[in-house]
This record gives C-alpha cells, sequence and structure tokens, in this order.
C-alpha cells in the first residue's frame, strides 16, 4: 500500500527510483540536485544496491552505460552545465539501444550560469544534444509525486523502446516539499532482458561485484550492425522513432474547449500558467493552457482540442522561448505564437495575461 509522506523534490525522486528497482546510480554533485546524491548515499546501501560519487559526469554517465549493459536499472542525475557534460555517453546509449535514466534538475544559464530555477536546457534537452541522428523521450513533472510517478514511468519507457530517458525537473520541483504517496517497492530481475542484456554467469550474487575475478559478463550484442544489420539500421531507427512519437506523446490540457487564447508551459512554469488561466477567466478573458508532460514527443495532439484560439503563447524561465518553435510547428504556424518569459523567475500572472492580450 503506498504511503503518503511530506518531501523534498529531489529526495523523493531519489527514493522513486529505488522503489521502482534501481540498485546502481553514478553522479557527480552540482547545485540545485546534489540532494539525491546525499540521500542515495546512505540509502542505496540500504537496498542493497551501489552508490558511486563519480570523479566527473563523464565518468558518471559512462558508468550508467555499463551497469544499463549488465541488464541493471540504471541511472545518473545533474544539472546545467553537468548535464551537457553527459552527452556524449547519452548519445552512446541511444546508438547502443540500451535503457537508462537521466534526470536534469536544470537552473539558469547561460554557460555555467547560477544556482537559481531556469529552464534553459530545452534545446538540449529535446533536440539530442550530443552527436549523431537520435532524439530522447523526455519527461517534464511540474510537482513532487510527479518527479515519483515520473522515475517509474521513465524506466518502464526506457525498456519498452530501448533508448534512454529523460525527467527535466527543476530547481523549483526539486527544491520544494509537498506531499507525496510513495509506491510499494517491486521486484526487478535484471536477467530478464536477455534481448539487450550482456550475457555473465546466471548465478552472480551481488556481493560477488566486489571480487572481478566472480564476473564473467561478456557482451554478445557489441552494435547495432550484429543485431539489425548495416543496410536495415535506418529503417529500424525512423520506425523506433515514429512509434514513440505516435504513442508517447503526453499532455494536459486546461480549459481549451472554448480558449480565445493558450498559453503553453512544462515544469514550474505551468503551476504559475494554470493559475494565470484560473484569474484571466475570472476577469472574464477565456485563456487556456496546454502543458507538455513529454517535450519530446512534443505532445502535437494537444493542439487539436483547440478549435478557435486565435494566438498561443509560451510561458519559460529563459529568455529566447526555447519551446516557441515547437509550438509553432505544432500548430502549422496558422496562428501567432509569442514568447513570455524571464532570466530568473516565472512572469507574474497580470504579466502574462497583458501579453497574451497584446498579441491578440
Amino acid at each position: 500500500m503506498a504511503e503518503k509522506v511530506l518531501m523534498k523534490g529531489n529526495e523523493a525522486l531519489a527514493e522513486a527510483a529505488l522503489r521502482a528497482g534501481s540498485r546502481f546510480y553514478s553522479g557527480y554533485p552540482i547545485t540545485p540536485q546534489t540532494e539525491i546524491l546525499e540521500y542515495l548515499s546512505w540509502r542505496m546501501p540500504e537496498v542493497g544496491g551501489f552508490f558511486v560519487q563519480a570523479e566527473s559526469e563523464l565518468c558518471g554517465i559512462n558508468m550508467v552505460f555499463g551497469a544499463a549493459a549488465a541488464g541493471a536499472r540504471a541511472f545518473t542525475t545533474s544539472s546545467g552545465p553537468g548535464y551537457s557534460l553527459k552527452q556524449e555517453g547519452i548519445s552512446y546509449l541511444a546508438g547502443s539501444d540500451l535503457p537508462a535514466v537521466i534526470i536534469d534538475v536544470m537552473r539558469i544559464g547561460s554557460a555555467l550560469g547560477d544556482i537559481f530555477m531556469g529552464q534553459g536546457d530545452y534545446w538540449q534537452l529535446t533536440k539530442g544534444g550530443g552527436h549523431g541522428d537520435y532524439r530522447n523521450i523526455v519527461l517534464a513533472p511540474n510537482s513532487v509525486q510527479e518527479n515519483v510517478d515520473h522515475v517509474f514511468l521513465a524506466f518502464d519507457l526506457a525498456e519498452k523502446y530501448l533508448h534512454p530517458v529523460i525527467i527535466a525537473s527543476d530547481a523549483g520541483i526539486g527544491q520544494m516539499m509537498e506531499p507525496v504517496e510513495l509506491p510499494d517497492f517491486i521486484d526487478y530481475d535484471k536477467t530478464k532482458h536477455d534481448s539487450w542484456r550482456v550475457k555473465g554467469n546466471p548465478t552472480l550474487k551481488a556481493e560477488d561485484m566486489a571480487n572481478v575475478t566472480n564476473v564473467y559478463y561478456k557482451m554478445s550484442n557489441p552494435d547495432f550492425a550484429e543485431k539489425i544489420g548495416y543496410s536495415d539500421y535506418p529503417t529500424y531507427l525512423k520506425d523506433k522513432y515514429a512509434a514513440i512519437e505516435e504513442n508517447e506523446q503526453r499532455w494536459e490540457s486546461y480549459m481549451v474547449e472554448d480558449a480565445e487564447a493558450v498559453i503553453v508551459a512544462y515544469g514550474s512554469s505551468s503551476r504559475i500558467a494554470k493559475e494565470t488561466v484560473n484569474i484571466a477567466r475570472e476577469q472574464g478573458f477565456k485563456l487556456g493552457m496546454i502543458r507538455p508532460i513529454t517535450l519530446w514527443p512534443f505532445p502535437k495532439k494537444a493542439f487539436e482540442e483547440c478549435k478557435a484560439v486565435k494566438a498561443y503563447a509560451t510561458v519559460e524561465v529563459n529568455i529566447l522561448g526555447q519551446m516557441k518553435d515547437d509550438v509553432e510547428a505544432a500548430i502549422k504556424y496558422s496562428v501567432p505564437v509569442g514568447f513570455v518569459g524571464d532570466f530568473f523567475k516565472v512572469p507574474d500572472p497580470d504579466v502574462i495575461i497583458e501579453y497574451v492580450k497584446g498579441l491578440l
């Protein structure tokens, strides 16, 4: 039976990963996600798992690569510039058809940025970021409860599509405390995925991992050429991403049926955006909201519900309006799309309402 507790977003996320069956974590400290490492440093050994504070983000993501190849539910976390350093490893996970979960607790940029909440990582999260021909599934929670729920979903999607899955949290969600229901622990059998897991000694116990002489794992599917066939690989990739786009779009719609204008927001911004809709409605202004829950695949289907909309605006904590292009493409450039944002915080509701009325 699920238990309800008051938890900080970062710690709830870490606990959820353990309950989802993860027994391997490697990462490196960076604000505002360091509580995840602090929590796992004592909690992961309690459940019989392996916690590694790596010497860098590069080491952290490549350790996840190895653990994922061994069949473990492995994950890592970072923020901003730390996530940037992981991207080569993420692209290798994608190229090797290995499931793993990577969590980016976003902060403000540019470059090293600062430790405050931000949403400046949208482009590098949703457009691939590393080298090669790939995309990542990206989930965007907007509450501590969704931090928990999305961890379970992320591991399931990663194994469904044999692909890395990103959770795009942010400092606001990571640092806030809310009541949360924690699901029961699941029993995860790392030997069940023989289609992609490296083969080895089936009697290997966790305590044997400390003794490398007892490890007999052998990589049996080293690259896509052996698994699929070199000439068939482009078709395999196209079909894989087409299936993700068709089947995994997730979103929340709020008062869009009769809306004259719609704001689009995710994560912390969506919490203010929903309140903005309530305030606008009290003023007699027919405003609605779409909250993408998957940043990729972007929920294009959500916009089919919007029949009378004359303008859209994205609400983001950045200065370039990074989600605006995706909204324009989703509506096929049929009406104006604007952007209202701030480098340091979510814009106030009255600022959002005034901007959208200006668009109209």
